[in-house]
């Protein structure tokens, strides 16, 4: 697989953005005859190609559910959702989804887990396969293709979730909490795994999390999010250098938007 030198970086002055969120709201019926709630309020916001934006916020913030509706998987109450000038309300065979959770099949092989978009899609061909196994060798994982999943770890088998979801070269990666449940110094693995294959597939991302040190890490803007009913408090662009590496960790530039973005957040003064 070829590689490229840098994510490709937000459209010239003047161009529509990759994608507008506009005024949106997604209200969910009360229970027991309770009122109804309001997950996210008229949130509105805009991607250029290319970036990777974080969602940070409290759990129970919207977050998730705003993800879900730019997928297509939840429909919202009102607003308007727009990928490169098409309105979203139905999932896309070009987006990519990541869970927390890596949902493989326990009876198939990893090569046979990454490929099932492609048989979803009806692109299983050579191409495909031989797609499939870059990856896996991108991800260090070209050893384990004819493993199941139950002798792969958790950070091997989210690996393996990443492959699938980038397989069919996605305009929008879409992850949700994808490493949450890793230890940390698998996910830090999965960050510079992540921005990698960023590189390589030139895939806009949105990212949903709730560490400050991840969204700083990762992103090129954060969309700090407030509590229930969800809406953004704050937009901040993260201008460190790319490629980043682990030592950007520990420098002041980092430590400073942790801060700013611990402030949005209201639990740094």
């Amino acid at each position: 697989m070829q590689q490229v030198e840098s994510v490709a970086r937000p459209s010239s002055a003047g161009s529509a953005p990759f994608g507008v969120v506009e005024n949106v709201t997604k209200t969910f019926p009360g229970q027991r005859r309770g009122p109804p709630f309001v997950a996210i309020e008229t949130v509105s916001l805009t991607v250029e190609e290319g970036e990777l934006v974080s969602l940070l916020g409290p759990s129970g913030c919207g977050k998730t559910t705003l993800l879900r509706i730019v997928a297509g998987l939840e429909r919202k109450t009102s607003g308007t959702i727009r990928i490169r000038g098409r309105e979203i309300v139905e999932p896309q065979r070009d987006f990519g989804f990541v869970f927390q959770s890596p949902n493989l099949m326990p009876w198939r092989t990893v090569l046979d887990n990454i490929l099932f978009t492609m048989e979803i899609l009806g692109r299983r061909d050579r191409a495909a396969v031989a797609r499939a196994h870059e990856l896996l060798e991108l991800v260090g994982l070209d050893a384990f293709s004819k493993s199941r999943p139950h002798q792969l770890s958790g950070g091997m088998k989210q690996r393996v979730s990443l492959c699938r979801a980038v397989i069919h070269q996605p305009a929008l990666l879409l992850m949700d909490e994808p490493f949450g449940a890793l230890d940390e110094l698998t996910r830090m693995e999965m960050h510079d795994l992540l921005k990698s294959i960023q590189r390589v597939t030139r895939a806009t991302v949105m990212f949903v999390t709730h560490s400050i040190s991840e969204a700083v890490y990762l992103s090129d803007h954060i969309l700090v999010f407030s509590k229930r009913p969800g809406r953004i408090a704050e937009r901040i662009a993260v201008d460190l250098p790319h490629p980043r590496t682990a030592g950007l960790r520990y420098t002041d530039a980092f430590t400073e938007f942790e801060h700013r973005a611990g402030a949005a957040l209201g639990i740094v003064k």
